[in-house]
């Protein structure tokens, strides 16, 4: 290969021989048909072979690493070495026959040691691996007490003996005696009990002196387990911190370096001699939606004679508007109290969310419906496509919102309070934002939230949404079920699509992190025009953008428009489709469409975080407004709720006294509507059982589903500050 003249001289130089602790040098390894061998530079230590495209990478970028204590090491011809571990497989080839011998020996060496420390925890034979002078000296110290005590022991042995055969003489000579015959016997008795008394301190005496010689003996192997266990640990932590580094170093890279998006050779496909690494391929594909083609996009020149007809007004970042009320940029500070969540958890596996009690410890100081409330945060989206003549490119919109509403959840691992039945939480921004939002719990058991929310420029949303959610041990899945409906009152465009699901990982140790993964159809119902969102699950393997999602909006005949691209965390774009080809045949068979784009045009971005928004629970800066304290409420409105304000204060003990009075108080209402069902049953009546306040159940024409719809009447009782109808649930 012309590859190899360039690397012969340096292959390893400066390696150290085979058989020390670390090997290093260049070597060629495959990557794929395309690009062939690759010069990557390896580095064998601890029985772990890692490589990386340069020397310089070893501080922060490790492209790959195998275990060698698992590894089948082979060798193909003169120059090629083969390495196969866990379904993994490198093919490396050296620049000559004599270096490819010397890493095979290293290898095989490096092989044969890691075997040999895998077994020494139960291996008594064999070179005895040192141990520190630290761990020499505790273990000799365990035994110079041992023996001590043991030399305690024989002395009261001693004793025993003395003072037992001194007993034994008086009892004999006791026998001796002329005594009545009951009192013979009863000495006898007694002087049959001290012989088995001294017996027993001689087998007492004996089996300690047993342990103490089993514990010499097993000593050297208690000396290598440990020190095999310490060495295990700080290669773990030093692992640990060296994938932090890169994880870190790669996510600044990232967030820095500018979109690129490149073609793919047409009809080319990935062979596959060997599972290609994350970092050799430069190549960037989108995933297909499943059950349709598979797409890539490929940027047009911006000299281009194609224009978009998108106007930038439309898909510019949105202007915020400053409200006229000065609201509150601050909570105070999360309290450092430290509780074990897999102490609780632990024995609620399988069960819903909501019916494991849980302290307030593990709470945020918002409810479930002022989260619900949360999804408006970007509703400047909305206003937008509510002013779009074309309703493609208000399709683009909505699907960016409907993403945006994840934004908050990547570092919001805390859960929101359950509502009560009957809570309520509103949300009015009609003079500075232009709408007004309504939130009700209609249901305890499945817990269930309706919300509404009309907007005077233009559109009107409604909700219902009922958690399911399941433990599983290492995680949590949050499965928000129910339509979420939208729409616009000058076009009547009526868009519906769910939500995906939620995950969050790492509950029994480590860090809790969220991901969000599954597919979104949205459907305008006047035109038929889709758009299809995937959001790709994190993946450690995957060499995809953590967060990922992808999209194409279609008009009614199937035809693809828009591609929409970004991650649910950051930033959506969108990119108009100006020529569509068939490609080659994808991976299971189906034959890839490549679709030839405009630039993209950016649709929506995450604003930053507040100032020490990591001590407010990364509260957005809506969410810091969303509990504040607010003249005219409902009696029944989430920000009257005393164990969340005692938690958002910082009095997380009376919070939690308080919350175990609200739920006794909610299931004694609940016990009493159970007896009154009862009673009416028995009575031959009918018992209409609770209905929420401000929203009633109606058939949806569109989704044929049953649901809560509000009814109306919350913000005139608001102007009256007429709220007798309200239940006493605070």
């Amino acid at each position: 290969m012309s590859e190899q003249g360039k690397g012969s001289a340096s292959a390893s130089a400066a390696a150290p021989a085979p058989g020390s602790d670390t090997y290093k040098g260049w070597l060629f390894k495959w990557t794929n048909y395309l690009k062939g061998y690759q010069r990557r530079w390896f580095v064998l230590s601890n029985g772990l072979l890692s490589y990386y495209r340069t020397q310089a990478e070893m501080a922060h970028t490790c492209r790959g690493t195998i275990n060698l204590a698992t590894a089948h090491i082979d060798t193909e011809d003169a120059c090629n070495i083969v390495l196969s571990s866990g379904g993994r497989t490198y093919h490396l080839k050296a620049s000559t026959e004599v270096e490819r011998q010397r890493w095979v020996t290293a290898l095989e060496l490096a092989k044969a040691k890691a075997i040999r420390m895998m077994n020494d925890q139960s291996d008594d034979s064999g070179d005895e691996e040192p141990t520190s002078q630290s761990d020499r000296s505790e273990i000799q110290g365990t035994l110079k007490i041992l023996v001590s005590k043991l030399d305690d022991l024989s002395t009261c042995n001693d004793l025993i003996a003395k003072h037992g055969a001194a007993l034994q003489r008086s009892l004999s000579e006791l026998e001796g005696l002329k005594v009545p015959v009951e009192g013979g016997e009863k000495i006898k008795a007694v002087n049959e009990r001290a012989t088995l008394f001294r017996i027993t301190s001689n087998a007492m005496i004996n089996a300690c002196r047993d342990f103490l010689d089993l514990a010499e003996t097993h000593s050297r192997r208690w000396q290598r387990a440990l020190q095999y266990e310490r060495e295990q640990r700080t290669h773990l932590e030093e692992t640990i911190e060296q994938l932090a580094k890169q994880h870190n170093s790669l996510e600044r890279a990232w967030r820095q370096a500018p979109t690129l998006v490149s073609t793919t050779p047409k009809g080319s496909e990935r062979l596959h001699k060997e599972e290609a690494s994350d970092e050799d391929e430069d190549t960037e594909y989108f995933d297909a939606m499943e059950d349709s083609p598979a797409f890539i996009t490929v940027t047009a020149t911006e000299n281009t004679q194609h224009r978009s007809p998108i106007s930038g007004s439309v898909f510019a970042l949105p202007v915020r508007f400053i409200p006229r009320r000065q609201r509150r940029t601050r909570v105070p500070d999360k309290p450092n109290y430290s509780l074990n969540l897999w102490s609780i958890m632990k024995n609620c596996i399988g069960k819903e969310l909501s019916k494991i009690p849980m302290p307030v410890n593990f709470n945020e100081p918002l409810s479930m419906l002022q989260r619900l409330t949360e999804d408006l945060e970007y509703h400047e989206l909305l206003d937008k496509a509510a002013r779009c003549d074309s309703s493609l490119e208000q399709m683009c919109l909505v699907a960016a919102f409907s993403v945006s509403s994840y934004s908050t959840t990547v570092h919001r691992t805390a859960k929101p309070f359950n509502p009560l039945l009957g809570e309520t939480y509103e949300l009015d921004r009609l003079e500075d934002l232009g709408y007004r939002s309504l939130c009700e719990q209609v249901s305890h058991h499945p817990p269930a939230a309706a919300h509404h929310v009309f907007s005077q420029r233009g559109w009107t949303l409604w909700q219902e949404i009922t958690i399911a959610s399941k433990f599983r041990g290492k995680y949590l899945s949050i499965m928000p079920l129910g339509a979420i409906h939208l729409q616009f009152h000058s076009s009547g465009n009526h868009y519906v699509w769910r939500k995906v699901t939620s995950t969050v990982h790492n509950i029994i140790v480590g860090k809790l992190w969220i991901d969000q993964s599954g597919d979104i159809e949205i459907v305008n119902h006047r035109t038929k025009e889709t758009c299809q969102l995937k959001f790709s699950p994190y993946s450690y393997f995957s060499r995809d953008v953590p967060r990922k999602v992808t999209g194409v909006v279609a008009d009614s005949g199937g035809q693809a428009h828009y591609i929409l691209s970004g991650t649910w965390d950051d930033k959506i774009e969108s990119a108009k489709i100006i020529q569509s080809s068939r490609g080659g045949s994808g991976s299971e068979g189906k034959q890839k469409t490549v679709y030839q784009t405009l630039s993209p045009k950016l649709l929506w971005k995450k604003y930053p975080l507040p100032e020490n928004a990591e001590n407010m629970y990364y509260f957005s800066a809506l969410a810091l407004t969303l509990n504040e304290q607010e003249e005219g409420v409902g009696l029944t409105d989430s920000r009257l709720r005393p164990d969340q304000k005692l938690m958002e204060d910082g009095r997380w003990d009376e919070a939690n006294s308080e919350k175990q009075r609200l739920e006794e108080k909610q299931r004694a209402v609940r016990r009493r509507r159970e007896a009154e069902a009862t009673d009416a049953l028995d009575d031959g009546r009918e018992y209409e059982g609770y209905q929420p306040l401000w929203f009633h159940q109606r058939r949806d024409s569109i989704t044929g589903e049953t649901n809560f719809v509000y009814k109306g009447g919350y913000w005139e009782a608001k102007d009256r500050q007429d709220w007798s109808m309200c239940p006493d649930i605070f």
